[in-house]
């Protein structure tokens, strides 16, 4: 499809009053690879292709898309959506498009297109054999591989006109341990926006030990201790507080629905003055970098939280729209099939000056968390609840034996506001992040942090634990 094209698909979206239209094209080619039992399971790979059509009026979206990919069928398309502006609108002048320059570029050095399935197998292998390897009590393993290299072209009334080239790669293990009648899990990922030098640059074989290694470990865990107490998260636990308990709330249409408790604080302290929460679609390499969102709005970085006051939420073109401002770039979407809405690229906690180290002598007694599970959280009250993958007792001012079943109960601001002493390191985790049933690529970091308290949810009592 050309400009000429795109602006005649516009027009006829605009021909029924609707304020904005918008054109949104994807051509995706993905491979999925798996291995279970020591054998390769499934090989998928295929190619969605596709168009959205997009218009606005007032408060209201229409959205509209197909799979049949020629200009007939897109201007039926672009006619059905447009009409639920239910007015006739004169002719639209010509557009004249524009293409904003993008803040951030992401080569690619080998793509995955040109990687036989062979050499992926042997990827998968090699992390599936050094898994099993790691002990005996390794019972099962399985691995993933995916690739998706996506070609989308975005254009809009407003005369936005943007072509890119997406690529990311990732590879997963999970490993599961088993002595006597415990039985625990591991698991480790990389992903990047990267071809498949991501596998070059990061041995699958060592992914494959971390999960291993994690699940044995925690083989020889004892009683989560439950009750409340100080809590020091590493930088090794990466985001995943942050995303749920903050991150979310700070997304522009949860705040405007009247669904975070982050509504309405602009200007105000919402956590400790050693806190600042970015949310970044320029970092190199990262799972949620991009070069555009897809509304063909440049990616760029944008402080949150600065010093412990809330500066800014996170905006797609309509949420912005409706307060008269600029989107921040957080305009995202699964697909074709799916409407944008704000959601986050990579989101994290600012480093400190603190030695993650002093942190924990400091600390005293507490728990440290290495690994965080799943968990969930209430974006109106801002309350969490989220699982330890990997956690050990600290016992004056040292990191004592590993404990499993711990669950960390809290309040999103409430912990903000606990944090103490900031480290300067920083530690990411990938994942893609699901919200109205569409799940889109980001990643997640923290430094070492230190929480006055939280609420621990185990199996055994803190002194018993302690004392064991």
């Amino acid at each position: 499809m050309n400009k000429k094209e795109m602006a005649e698909i516009l027009k006829k979206a605009l021909g029924y009053g609707a304020e904005f239209a918008e054109v949104f094209w994807e051509h995706k080619e993905t491979t999925a690879i798996g291995c279970e039992e020591n054998k390769i399971e499934r090989i998928n790979s295929g190619i969605d292709e596709g168009v959205g059509v997009r218009v606005i009026y007032g408060d209201s979206t229409a959205y509209a898309f197909t799979n049949e990919v020629t200009l007939e069928r897109l201007l039926e398309v672009a006619e059905i959506a447009g009409q639920a502006a239910q007015q006739k609108s004169p002719p639209q002048s010509p557009l004249d498009f524009t293409t904003p320059k993008p803040q951030a570029e992401f080569p690619v050095l080998i793509s995955p297109a040109d990687v036989d399935v062979e050499k992926k197998v042997q990827v998968i292998m090699d992390a599936n054999e050094a898994a099993r390897q790691t002990d005996p009590r390794v019972r099962q393993v399985s691995v993933s591989y995916g690739d998706v290299r996506q070609n989308v072209l975005i254009a809009n009334s407003e005369g936005v006109y943007v072509e890119d080239l997406r690529t990311r790669t990732r590879l997963s293990v999970n490993a599961i341990a088993v002595e006597g009648s415990v039985v625990q899990t591991g698991f480790h990922s990389v992903g990047q926006v990267t071809g498949f030098e991501l596998l070059r640059e990061n041995d699958p074989a060592e992914i494959g030990r971390k999960a291993a290694q994690r699940a044995v470990l925690m083989l020889s865990a004892k009683c989560a201790p439950s009750g409340k107490m100080p809590v020091v998260m590493a930088g090794s636990a990466g985001g995943t507080m942050v995303h749920e308990a903050c991150g979310h709330g700070l997304e522009a249409d949860l705040v405007q629905k009247h669904l975070s408790v982050y509504g309405g604080k602009k200007g105000q302290m919402v956590a400790s003055p050693e806190i600042s929460v970015l949310d970044d679609g320029t970092l190199p390499k990262r799972f949620g970098s991009i070069r555009y969102d897809d509304e063909g709005c440049p990616g760029q970085k944008t402080v949150l939280i600065n010093k412990g006051v809330l500066e800014e939420y996170l905006y797609d073109y309509q949420t912005a729209r409706r307060e008269k401002r600029a989107s921040t770039g957080n305009g995202r979407r699964e697909s074709y099939q799916m409407r944008p809405i704000p959601r986050m690229r990579n989101t994290y906690i600012k480093p400190g000056k603190a030695d993650p180290e002093k942190i924990i002598r400091e600390t005293g007694e507490g728990l440290l968390v290495t690994a965080m599970g799943g968990g969930q959280v209430n974006t109106t009250t801002g309350d969490y609840v989220f699982e330890v993958a990997e956690g050990y007792l600290i016992e004056d001012g040292k990191v004592k034996r590993p404990v499993r079943g711990a669950t960390l109960t809290g309040n999103g601001p409430e912990t903000l506001r606990m944090i103490g002493q900031v480290g300067n390191d920083l530690g990411f985790t990938i994942g893609i992040c699901g919200k109205e049933g569409q799940g889109v690529p980001v990643s997640d970091a923290q430094p070492t942090i230190a929480i006055k308290e939280l609420i621990i949810g185990g199996t055994g009592n803190i002194r018993t634990c302690q004392k064991r």
